[in-house]
């Protein structure tokens, strides 16, 4: 079983409560009664960019190789080779700056701009053309992206006219799903009881007399162990939200936008939660079986797409794939299982994982069919440094994913071949 796993229920449709699936059936959004959707520019915010420290954002997977003796255990003359020629091209980019943008290129992204304002601003949005322009890389600023990325969500309607009413009811869903989720027993007890003797009240007129007391059964004790209480139940979900909580904390500290702290983060974050958790459950339903031990050997588990990848390979290029498979045996287990299940956001830094999503979002076969593609792309391109490398320089590779040319990887990952 596969270790670092989100515990979730098997299937998306059983993995959401009823309560939860009403809220996601007509998912929609618009940004608050600000009116902050009358313009397509305002419609939402970008991320702030602040270049992180890649070392940050690399984390070690769960199969991080250990060396048998240490961290100081020999690479091969040739991979040390290559770190030190990779280290000469860092120190030269670093000493010619940021290349040269072209006039034509400035032409082209403001034409895109262009396009994508157009298309955001129809009363009928064309899911269609939307997808196109998307996957070749949504501009930056004036919500762009975060509009884009909720329509291909499913999160708003293509109907603009729709957006507010939507908006609105699934917002209110949420805050009360939250409430019945994080509220004591005692709370909601409280709240009924009061229900109860206002109705109690009304039936028997304005008579006098002490208000009924009602029981509280064994079940609803905060000291009772069962697993049908609603005691047990409620530390169960503020012990997740604890744990949730932390997450956050921990997500990308050195970058401001994630810790809180910047101005632009305090920005429209009372309905930030709701429209965030929204827009989560529809990603997750694409790939949730991943995340539930019980399927890892299921035709629908994590196994099985670490099997798709590898076939994928073997389709585009066998001798890698015999290479990796058999001569080296680094399985994908050891470094594709936090790609996928993690969208590769610990593999690059926030600007390239943003426009990698504007592709994963924008696929119309869905995204896990661009998210293997992407992978396997990520292995032909460093294909030259794996045939020469043995199992510990490779999986050292792998696991610290080097810099690349995101619209090169990118265009290699939808030129693939298909693996059957």
């Amino acid at each position: 079983m596969l270790k670092g796993k989100l515990q979730l229920p098997d299937k998306a449709r059983r993995v959401f409560p009823d309560r939860l699936g009403s809220l996601v059936a007509g998912l929609v959004d618009k940004e608050d009664e600000n009116g902050l959707y009358d313009s397509v520019f305002e419609s939402g915010e970008e991320l702030e960019f602040i270049q992180p420290d890649r070392a940050e954002l690399c984390k070690e997977s769960d199969y991080e190789f250990q060396c048998e003796y240490g961290d100081d255990c020999d690479l091969s003359l040739n991979d040390k080779m290559m770190e030190k020629e990779d280290a000469k091209t860092r120190k030269r980019s670093e000493k010619d700056g940021p290349g040269q943008v072209s006039v034509m290129e400035v032409f082209a992204a403001d034409e895109k701009r262009s396009d994508i304002e157009h298309e955001l601003s129809q009363k009928e949005i064309n899911l269609e053309k939307l997808r196109r322009i998307a996957s070749t890389g949504l501009p930056e600023g004036g919500g762009l992206r975060g509009t884009t990325w909720k329509l291909l969500l499913g999160y708003l309607p293509p109907s603009r006219d729709l957006w507010e009413k939507e908006l609105t009811e699934n917002r209110q869903k949420y805050a009360k799903l939250k409430e019945e989720l994080l509220s004591s027993p005692s709370e909601l007890n409280a709240v009924n009881n009061d229900v109860l003797n206002s109705d109690e009240l009304n039936a028997e007129g304005d008579g006098g007399g002490p208000l009924k007391r009602h029981g509280v059964s064994h079940e609803d004790h905060p000291l009772s162990v069962g697993k049908s209480s609603a005691w047990h139940q409620y530390f169960q979900h503020t012990e997740i939200a604890d744990q949730i909580d932390r997450d956050l904390q921990r997500t990308h500290p050195n970058i401001k936008f994630f810790s809180g702290d910047s101005s632009f983060s305090r920005k429209n974050r009372a309905n930030a939660e709701a429209d965030s958790f929204s827009c989560f459950v529809r990603l997750l339903s694409d790939s949730v079986d991943h995340f539930c031990p019980q399927l890892d050997n299921s035709p629908v588990g994590i196994l099985s797409t670490l099997s798709r990848l590898t076939d994928l390979l073997k389709a585009n290029d066998e001798e890698l794939w015999r290479h990796l498979e058999f001569t080296t045996k680094v399985k994908p287990q050891f470094y594709a299982f936090r790609w996928i299940t993690l969208l590769l956001t610990q593999e690059f830094d926030l600007q390239c994982i943003l426009r990698i999503w504007d592709s994963l979002l924008s696929n119309p076969s869905g995204v896990q069919d661009m998210l293997l593609r992407i992978c396997c792309a990520m292995l032909l391109c460093v294909k030259s440094r794996l045939l020469s490398g043995d199992f510990a320089a490779n999986l050292r590779l792998l696991q610290h994913y080097p810099d690349i040319n995101i619209e090169y990887l990118l265009q290699l990952a939808r030129d693939l071949s298909p693996d059957t």
